[in-house]
């Protein structure tokens, strides 16, 4: 068979095939001698029916789809491997010439990676974050640990007030009548909270413990159940039981139960510490993520869009493993956000953009900077990685090639990465 490739605009490459009449029509004996049993022709017995007639009563095209399956993928496969090519998009098949006694030609389009170039990649300006620790910083955690250590007791003596948890009965009338949904018993409910229809907490402040009361609320025009939506409504609640949260006085004795430190001053410095570790931390990964969007408008690139189409593809079986360890499906989510496949990939479409051109330039720096990574580098990922995850066969994984170049890849991606984030300039 005759292999030419000839490369177009934005990195398409079109490979023709020709091959020649007699290895066609060989090729079509050999379709027919393959899948003679296939064919019924009533008067001849199963694989008895000759080639003409099976022809004849099939179409002569018929036996032309087993040779297009039988050449065409490992014509292809064959091709790409003998041209070095990097494919980035499905082939697209277009039979130019099919036919008896005539050249079977076909052409199959398809993308290779684009090359990209990137200048002044050293020296990316992003902006500064303070990392100073205020008072007002530490007495914050100091509060989120009162919250969590907190004490919650019943209250006779006094009115409902905000932040309180009443114990409450309730049911919701719209017209004089109840609704689906609208009853509860016992319910905590957190005055504040935000928890309930707007309107609904606020009415509640001031009852007494056995107090019963209307409550007459509105419900949100963009309200879920659409029956109620922009409705007025009236509840009568029954209030139970009053409860306060009552916080740890900031002591050193707070200090021995929150911590290992015997004294809050001690307590004190060690949040210190830890707000500085998480503030530096925040920080880091600030500027990193801003680098990263600095560093793509750097990328010049033309990016076909069959590796865009490409990308999508990838995206979305990307979400749809992601969902599967929430017992969902892509399709399930696209339903309850309401949004079509095809629309969700046309918005995907910048993203994927995004990723292609991000992933082109760090190889290109990475040839730039001659980034390289060992096999020790390597093993010592994959072994780090089973330890994390508890798999004691890293033999296996040590072993693996794909999981070797996935990993080489990966590292090759985080040292150029460095090569970037270490010459930023923070201003």
């Amino acid at each position: 068979m005759n292999i030419k490739v000839e490369k177009k605009e934005n990195s398409v490459v079109e490979i023709e095939f020709t091959m020649s009449k007699e290895q066609f029509n060989a090729e079509l004996d050999k379709a027919y001698k393959q899948n003679a049993k296939k064919f019924k022709v009533p008067g001849f017995r199963a694989g008895m029916v000759p080639r003409a007639v099976v022809e004849q009563t099939y179409g002569e095209g018929v036996l032309y789809e087993f040779v297009i399956e039988n050449t065409v993928d490992d014509a292809y496969r064959t091709a790409v491997e003998e041209n070095n090519l990097e494919i980035v998009s499905r082939p697209e098949l277009d039979i130019k010439q099919i036919g008896k006694d005539k050249d079977f030609i076909f052409v199959v389009n398809v993308c290779v990676k684009p090359e990209a170039t990137v200048k002044d990649y050293k020296g990316i300006e992003v902006k500064k974050v303070s990392t100073r620790v205020t008072k007002k910083d530490v007495d914050a955690e100091i509060e989120k640990i009162r919250e969590k250590n907190a004490r919650i007791v019943s209250v006779e003596d006094r009115e409902l007030k905000n932040g309180d948890i009443s114990v409450i009965d309730f049911e919701g009338f719209v017209d004089g009548v109840a609704f689906e949904g609208g009853k509860g018993e016992n319910f905590e409910l957190t005055i504040g909270s935000g928890q309930f229809i707007p309107g609904f907490e606020d009415q509640m402040v001031g009852m007494k413990k056995d107090e019963t009361r209307d409550v007459n609320v509105k419900f949100p025009e963009e309200y879920h159940a659409q029956d109620l939506a922009g409705k007025d409504a009236t509840f009568k609640v029954v209030l139970h039981e009053i409860k306060e949260k009552v916080l740890p006085e900031v002591d050193d004795e707070f200090a021995k139960d929150v911590s290992e430190f015997e004294t809050l001053e001690e307590y004190k410095k060690d949040l210190n510490k830890k707000v500085k570790a998480d503030k530096e931390a925040k920080a880091k990964a600030e500027m990193e993520q801003e680098a990263i969007e600095k560093f793509i408008e750097k990328v010049e690139v033309t990016i076909p869009e069959g590796m865009i189409d490409s990308e999508v593809d990838k995206m979305v079986e990307e979400m749809n493993a992601n969902l599967s360890y929430q017992g969902l499906n892509i399709d399930q989510y696209l339903q309850y956000i309401g949004i079509s496949l095809e629309d969700y990939k046309k918005e995907m479409r910048g993203q994927a953009e995004k990723r292609i051109k991000l992933s082109l330039g760090l190889e290109f720096i990475a040839k730039e900077e001659k980034v390289e990574v060992t096999d020790d580098e390597i093993d010592a990922r994959i072994k780090e990685l089973a330890a994390q995850y508890g798999n004691k066969d890293d033999d296996s994984l040590l072993k693996n090639e794909n999981a070797r170049n996935y990993m080489r890849q990966q590292l090759s991606q985080d040292k150029v990465m460095k090569v970037i984030t270490d010459n930023v300039v923070e201003k």
